[in-house]
């Protein structure tokens, strides 16, 4: 685990304006990761995973589209590429003065937009995360203590963005490790490549969406006269539509998670249920584009509430894992209750 992060407190009460949400409430963990160097007996994003060395590592055999790359990159150059930038960040905060860009930047970034040969094979999976139990909190099999979540670097026809897979076992049983899992000799992004991350986590209270409340509720929720009793400083921004200021601040926390509830956006709920059971599937893992937004500034931890160190150029602040879906969106993993090892379900959200 790395630096403790404290999300701040709710700007309010939210089961004090409306007692019917409190028995709604579920707890979430966030995950709060940020850049380290992760062992394979850590949690973590991108980071090694605790894989059995006999144990054959997974590949992706089905087509991969070679038109949906701007430019053909291996892992490698994308992590030179992100070197080359945190470099130059570095630079221009100790001399706001110095270029963007050096002569060997430019040289070095123009070789790599030059691109990679198309590889027409297997792809080997990447590492996306690894969570012990005891360190996060998740629903596993009985007989199982970690998670391991690795997708292909590519977008698939039924969906756009990466399909994942799901490996639960029991780290007691992982006697030799494999040393070096293969990679995949090109990525169709660079922001399907995580930047290895240690986790943080902590436990926060989280409300459904709107769209999951009942009609009476939803109403009551956009009725302006209900929310002015609480901090006129708080509510004059959001006077205009009050249901923003329960999604934005009070329903369910951004940024990598554990639990809580579906977060719904841009899309309307859709069917959740295990396609082997029957059983309505629950959050199980939020992979995030960003730690926070425009909308979410109020979950910023209270660590990183002064200003930070400039971002390398071109990435977004709270992007520490530096992926990126669909220009921003989230990936929400689902699993069945009853019995997790049942096939889960992703949301683009």
């Amino acid at each position: 685990m790395s630096t403790i992060f404290t999300t701040p407190p709710r700007p309010f009460d939210i089961t004090a304006l409306f007692p019917q949400l409190a028995p709604l409430a579920r707890t979430a963990t966030r995950l709060h990761p940020r850049p380290g160097s992760p062992t394979v007996h850590d949690s973590s994003v991108g980071g090694p995973l605790l894989w059995p060395a006999d144990e054959p590592w997974p590949y992706c055999d089905e087509p991969h589209n070679s038109r949906a790359s701007l430019w053909i990159l291996s892992p490698d150059d994308v992590r030179l590429l992100r070197r080359g930038r945190a470099a130059a960040a570095e630079r221009m905060r100790r001399d706001p003065e110095a270029p963007e860009w050096t002569p060997e930047d430019l040289a070095t970034e123009k070789r790599i937009r030059a691109g990679r040969p198309w590889f027409d094979g297997p792809i080997p999976l990447l590492p996306v995360a690894q969570l012990y139990a005891r360190d996060v909190p998740f629903p596993c099999p009985p007989d199982a203590d970690l998670l391991q979540v690795l997708w292909c670097p590519f977008d698939h026809e039924e969906a756009a963005h990466p399909r994942t897979s799901l490996f639960w076992r029991s780290f007691a049983t992982v006697a030799h490790v494999l040393d070096a899992p293969p990679e995949p000799p090109i990525v169709q992004s660079a922001d399907y490549l995580p930047e290895p991350c240690l986790f943080s986590p902590e436990q926060v209270t989280e409300f459904p969406n709107p769209l999951e409340l009942s009609d009476e509720l939803r109403d009551q929720l956009e009725d302006m006269s209900r929310w002015e009793t609480i901090e006129p400083a708080l509510y004059s921004s959001y006077a205009d539509d009050p249901g923003e200021l329960y999604l934005n601040n009070l329903c369910h926390a951004p940024g990598w998670k554990t639990g809580g509830w579906t977060r719904w956006s841009p899309t309307d709920p859709v069917d959740r249920t295990c396609p082997e059971c029957g059983t309505e599937e629950v959050p199980l893992l939020t992979i995030a584009s960003s730690e926070w937004d425009g909308g979410s500034g109020t979950w910023i931890a209270e660590e990183e509430q002064m200003p930070q160190p400039p971002r390398p150029l071109g990435e977004p602040d709270g992007n520490f894992t530096k992926i990126d879906i669909t220009g921003g969106n989230n990936l929400q993993l689902h699993v069945c209750p009853d019995s997790p090892d049942h096939p889960h379900i992703a949301l683009l959200q």
